[in-house]
C-alpha cells in the first residue's frame, strides 16, 4: 500500500470531526427527551399520576367492618363496590346466594334492585325528553297512561309524578298490589282516592303511580319498557348483568335467592316486577357499580351531563320520619329529584337511593363533586347493611372513624355485640 498524501490525511481529519459532531448532537437529543418528555404527553402523564394517588379507602379496616356486619344472622349474602374519583377502588361478594348452599356470592352474582330501578326509569324519561319527544313539564293526563288523580287535575306534570308529588297518601294501595291485583287497574282507580295535600305541593312516596313512567317511555318508544331499558341504557354502558322482569333473575348464571328474617329462604315475589319502573331492574354489584359510575358523569354519551342535573336536582324536601339509624339521622337536608335523593353530609352533597323488595335490599350513594361513592346488595329482609355507607364516606373524606354500624351510639372502640334484629315492613318504602 502507498503511503497517504497530506490531502489524504487532512480529508479523513474533517471526516473524523464530522462524525465526532454528529455522534455529540444525537446524544445530547437523547438526554434533552429523556428528562423532558414532549409537551403532548403532559395530560396523559397527569392522569397517570392521578391513577397513581394513593386511596383513602382502607380496605383491610372495611373487610373487617363488612366480616363484623355478616355475624348477624339474618345477614345471607353481600356485595359491595367503592368508587373513588371515579376509580373503581373495591368490589367484593361476601356470604352465599342461598343460606347453606356453600354457594359464595361473587362480584358478578345478581341480586334485585328494588327502588333503586327508579334512577333507570328517570334516566330513559329524561333522555326522552332531552330529545324533545316528550316534556317534563307536560300535564301527566296527556300522556295517555292510566294513572287517574282525584280531582283530574291537569296541574299534575310527569316531573310532578316522578318526584312523588301526585297528592296522593304515601305507598297508595302498594297492599292492593302485594295481594296480586294488576297495577294498571289500580292506576285506573286512583281517581277515587282522598287526597293528602292538594297535588303538586306535597311529597308522599309512590310505586303503583310512579309505574306511569313504564307507560310513557314505552309509548315514546314504541316498544316494551324492558327494551328500552336494555338497549339505551344497560347495553351503551356495559351492564352486562342487568335486566328487567322475573325472568331476567332467575335465569342469571348466578343469582342470589331472597330471605327474610333468620336466613329463611322465600319465593321471589313478582308484585314489584309488575311495576317495573318502580322495582323491576336486576343486577350484579358490577352493574351497578357502573351505573354509579355513569350517574358521576363517566358515560356522558350515554347520559349527559344536562340529564343528570335534570333527575339529580333536588326538587322537594323530604322531612324525616319514623325510627332511623344514627347514620340516617346524620344526613341532612334530605330532598328529592327525579328518582333519587339527596343530602347532605360532612358539608357536602351526596346522591343516592335504596331500594327493598321481599328477601333483597340495595342501596348506592355518591358525592357527585367528588365522583366517589358506594353500592351494596343484599340477599335479606336485614336493613343493617346501609348503616357502612357513611363509614366508607368517613374514610373518603378523612373523617375519624365512628361506628355507624352500630347504629345510635357512635364510639371509636370495638362495637359491642349487635342488637336484637329490628322487625321491618320489608316493602319499597324504606327510606333512602
Amino acid at each position: 500500500m502507498k503511503p497517504s498524501t497530506n490531502g489524504d490525511r487532512r480529508r479523513w481529519r474533517r471526516i473524523a470531526l464530522l462524525l465526532l459532531a454528529l455522534l455529540l448532537a444525537a446524544a445530547a437529543i437523547l438526554t434533552f427527551a429523556a428528562v423532558r418528555p414532549p409537551a403532548a404527553d403532559a395530560p396523559a402523564i397527569a392522569r397517570a399520576a392521578a391513577r397513581a394517588a394513593p386511596s383513602r379507602i382502607d380496605q383491610a379496616q372495611l373487610d373487617r367492618r363488612i366480616g363484623l356486619l355478616m355475624k348477624d344472622p339474618d345477614m345471607v349474602g353481600f356485595a359491595i363496590g367503592v368508587v373513588e374519583q371515579e376509580r373503581v377502588r373495591f368490589i367484593r361478594g361476601y356470604g352465599e346466594r342461598m343460606a347453606g348452599s356453600g354457594a359464595p356470592v361473587t362480584p358478578d352474582t345478581v341480586f334485585r334492585w328494588g327502588s333503586v330501578s327508579k334512577g333507570v326509569a328517570t334516566a330513559l324519561v329524561a333522555k326522552l325528553a332531552a330529545e324533545g319527544r316528550l316534556s317534563l313539564d307536560a300535564p301527566i293526563a296527556d300522556l295517555a297512561t292510566t294513572l287517574r288523580l282525584p280531582g283530574g287535575p291537569r296541574g299534575v306534570t310527569v316531573a310532578h309524578v316522578l318526584s312523588h308529588r301526585t297528592g296522593l297518601v304515601r305507598n297508595a294501595w302498594d297492599d292492593r298490589l302485594e295481594a296480586g291485583e294488576d297495577p294498571r287497574s289500580l292506576r285506573a282507580a286512583m281517581g277515587g282516592l282522598p287526597l293528602l295535600c292538594p297535588p303538586a305541593t306535597c311529597y308522599a312516596y309512590q310505586n303503583i303511580a310512579f309505574d306511569a313512567a313504564a307507560e310513557i317511555v314505552a309509548r315514546a318508544t314504541g316498544g316494551p319498557y324492558a327494551a328500552a331499558a336494555r338497549d339505551r341504557l344497560f347495553a351503551p354502558l356495559g351492564m352486562t348483568g342487568a335486566s328487567v322482569g322475573r325472568a331476567g333473575l332467575q335465569t342469571a348464571r348466578r343469582w342470589a335467592r331472597p330471605h327474610r328474617l333468620a336466613r329463611r329462604p322465600t319465593i321471589v315475589n313478582d308484585a314489584y316486577y309488575r311495576v317495573p319502573a318502580a322495582g323491576g331492574v336486576n343486577g350484579s354489584i358490577q352493574d351497578l357499580v357502573t351505573w354509579m359510575r355513569a350517574q358521576m358523569g363517566a358515560a356522558p354519551s350515554v347520559l349527559p351531563p344536562s340529564v343528570l342535573a335534570t333527575v339529580h336536582g333536588p326538587r322537594v324536601a323530604t322531612p324525616p320520619t319514623g325510627r332511623r339509624s344514627a347514620a340516617d339521622r346524620a344526613l341532612g337536608d334530605a330532598a328529592y329529584g327525579l328518582g333519587w335523593r339527596s343530602f347532605t353530609y360532612a358539608g357536602r352533597r351526596l346522591v343516592g337511593h335504596r331500594g327493598s323488595v321481599d328477601g333483597y335490599g340495595s342501596l348506592l350513594l355518591f358525592d357527585p363533586a367528588e365522583r366517589s361513592g358506594v353500592a351494596m346488595l343484599w340477599n335479606s329482609n336485614r336493613h343493617r347493611a346501609a348503616r357502612l355507607q357513611l363509614e366508607v364516606f368517613d374514610m373518603l373524606y378523612g373523617l375519624p372513624f365512628t361506628d355507624w354500624l352500630e347504629g345510635d351510639r357512635p364510639s371509636t372502640t370495638a362495637p359491642p355485640p349487635p342488637p336484637e334484629p329490628a322487625r321491618i315492613r320489608s316493602d319499597m318504602s324504606v327510606p333512602g
